[in-house]
C-alpha cells in the first residue's frame, strides 16, 4: 500500500512535471521557449513576455542559500522524526536566480550561511509515492 503524503502534484496538474522530473531523478523548472525566461512556481503564463508557449528544461541542483530558518515544529506529520530541521531557500544560478525551498540535511545544529554553497539530491522512501529535493553543503565546507 502507497502512503498519502502532503507533498506531490497540484490537484490542477500545472507542476506535475517537476515531480516527474524528480521521480526521474531530475530537477526541471519551467521556461518560456519565446522569452527563455525561467520560471517558479508553475504558471500557465510567462510573466516576462505573456507567452504561453512555456516548457520544462532539466537544472543542475546547485545553488546557494538566499535564506534560511531551524524549526523544532513538525508542520507536516512526516517531519515528526526529523527534528529539529533547517529549510534553507536555495538560489539557483543555472536557473536566472530562481529560488526553490527545500530541507538540508546533515547536522541540523550546524548554523548554515547565506551564500554557502549547496547542492540538491533526490530522495524517495520506499513507502512514498513521491520523492523530495533535498539540499546538502557542497563537499569540503563545514
Amino acid at each position: 500500500m502507497t502512503a498519502t503524503v502532503p507533498w506531490g502534484p497540484a490537484a490542477d496538474g500545472l507542476d506535475r512535471p517537476y515531480w516527474d522530473g524528480l521521480v526521474d531523478g531530475e530537477l526541471r523548472l519551467q521556461r518560456c521557449t519565446e522569452c527563455r525566461e525561467w520560471i517558479w512556481g508553475p504558471q500557465s503564463v510567462c510573466a516576462g513576455c505573456y507567452g504561453f508557449d512555456i516548457g520544462w528544461e532539466s537544472v543542475e541542483p546547485v545553488g546557494t542559500i538566499y535564506s534560511w530558518s531551524r524549526s523544532w515544529y513538525p508542520y507536516i506529520s512526516e517531519l515528526g522524526d526529523e527534528l529539529p530541521y533547517i529549510s534553507v531557500l536555495v538560489e539557483l544560478p543555472q536557473a536566472g536566480g530562481r529560488r526553490l525551498l527545500g530541507m538540508l540535511i546533515g547536522d541540523p545544529q550546524q548554523t548554515p550561511r547565506i551564500g554557502e554553497r549547496v547542492v540538491g539530491t533526490i530522495q524517495r522512501r520506499p513507502d512514498e509515492p513521491w520523492p523530495l529535493l533535498r539540499w546538502h553543503r557542497e563537499e569540503g565546507q563545514a
